[in-house]
């Protein structure tokens, strides 16, 4: 069995450079604003980027910034919201931390690219 990585893996969005900028290819990384890294191969410019997290992460420990790094905090809500979420991701075939994730992202305007269908039940109860 695979050990798995302690490391959190990271979003990348990888573009070409048009020859203006001087070609090759730039990577943004999404979880941490601000940091590029740019090489002749997609995954040089990965590689260089990963250094720009690791110099990120070092500056924001030296300022003492803890800005939400680990993606994940500890959320109550009521019962009765607990329950109506978990019947909701039961029907539609997802796990509550999946569905609660979808959720805030339309909830800010920034929709998943993969999308899920709805179980015939909430397509029932949507339908009334």
């Amino acid at each position: 069995m695979a050990k798995k990585s302690s490391k959190p893996e990271l979003s990348y969005i990888v573009r070409p450079l048009s020859p203006d900028d001087g070609g090759g290819f730039l990577c943004e990384v999404l979880d941490h604003p601000g940091c590029y890294g740019d090489g002749t191969t997609p995954e040089a410019a990965m590689a260089d980027a990963q250094n720009a997290v690791t110099a990120w992460k070092k500056v924001a420990e030296e300022f003492g910034d803890k800005s939400g790094t680990s993606g994940q905090w500890r959320l109550r809500v009521p019962r009765t919201l607990h329950r109506r979420l978990h019947e909701r991701a039961k029907t539609e075939g997802v796990s509550l931390n999946t569905l609660a994730v979808s959720l805030l992202s339309e909830g800010l305007g920034e929709r998943a690219q993969a999308s899920y269908r709805a179980g015939p039940q909430y397509k029932k109860r949507a339908a009334r």
